[in-house]
């Protein structure tokens, strides 16, 4: 590995093979000069930027963050099998470097505010314990590795922005705004659901939770303009003939999310919708009934 520019004493943007890599270090980057051969024994850790992203950006946020925050958010990602170890390179978080950034960055503002004696409230605990379970069961076991190397500064309520991180990393992005956005917009999805059938909908049914899986991948796909287009129009116009009432409402949420994300819902996205707003309203229906016969009294 060459180096090819030094950020700091921690940091250099290097040349490994055909790719451009930042490697960190302690002292890796220390009399260091472009050209130069890196010491691989030094290295700690080695990020690899994807979807286009400019290392010399991603390598300037890097050098921003103390290299043992790095580090131990980097150890903590593996560790909690978020990201799998390969030698000195995190694959996961080194494909993207955004996500150990992001958290690294959020880690150091937590431990500052603590310090100021200013906590941060986050009042989403909720819907994100609900929408994203899986995500808050690895941000539980992050805040506990981090603590374990932390004196366990960190307030538990952390967890809920950690979640957040992790399902913002679907988006390869360092902004939270739009994990935010998608949050809201599909409790309030939720909510046309049940307002157009009269249901409840029980957040903990499978129904749902495939629902809210798809609808996060169709938040995905729009972010990235690879929205479904290829289903033949038979398949969308059976399927809007058999679950009239159900495609209905999937063109008002198609309406919605198009004011909301700014752009077109195709045809098969709003086909793929019904069909799952028609299993949700089923599995409301069957629980519905089924509370109905619990309570109705014994017979003589």
């Amino acid at each position: 590995m060459d180096i090819l520019r030094v950020f700091n004493n921690n940091v250099v943007l290097v040349r490994d093979g055909s790719e451009e890599v930042i490697i960190t270090g302690r002292g890796i980057g220390f009399q260091a000069k472009p050209g130069q051969h890196v010491d691989e024994s030094r290295v700690g850790r080695k990020f690899i930027p994807a979807d286009g992203r400019d290392p010399d950006h991603v390598a300037t946020m890097l050098a921003g963050i103390p290299p043992e925050i790095v580090i131990l958010v980097a150890d903590a990602l593996v560790e909690c099998g978020i990201a799998k170890s390969n030698g000195s390179s995190v694959k996961g978080s080194a494909l993207n470097p955004i996500l150990t950034v992001a958290l690294a960055d959020h880690v150091v503002g937590a431990l500052n505010r603590l310090k100021s004696g200013t906590p941060v409230e986050y009042p989403l605990i909720a819907e994100v314990k609900t929408l994203y379970p899986d995500e808050y069961s690895q941000a539980t076991a992050l805040l506990s590795y981090l603590n374990a190397h932390l004196d366990n500064a960190l307030p538990g309520a952390e967890a809920v922005a950690f979640a957040l991180h992790l399902v913002n990393a679907g988006f390869s992005t360092g902004d939270l705004s739009y994990t935010y956005q998608m949050t809201g917009v599909i409790q309030q999805i939720v909510k046309i659901i049940e307002n157009e059938f009269a249901i409840s909908v029980d957040q903990s049914t499978v129904s749902i939770g495939r629902f809210i899986t798809h609808l996060r991948y169709l938040f995905v796909r729009s972010y990235q303009n690879k929205q479904l287009t290829n289903e033949p129009l038979a398949i969308s116009k059976a399927i809007q003939d058999s679950y009239p009432d159900e495609y209905k409402c999937a063109r008002t949420i198609a309406s919605l999310l198009e004011l909301r994300l700014n752009g077109p819902i195709t045809d098969d996205e709003v086909a793929y919708l019904t069909l799952h707003i028609a299993r949700v309203r089923k599995q409301a229906a069957q629980e519905a009934e089924g509370k109905g016969s619990a309570e109705k009294p014994a017979g003589p």
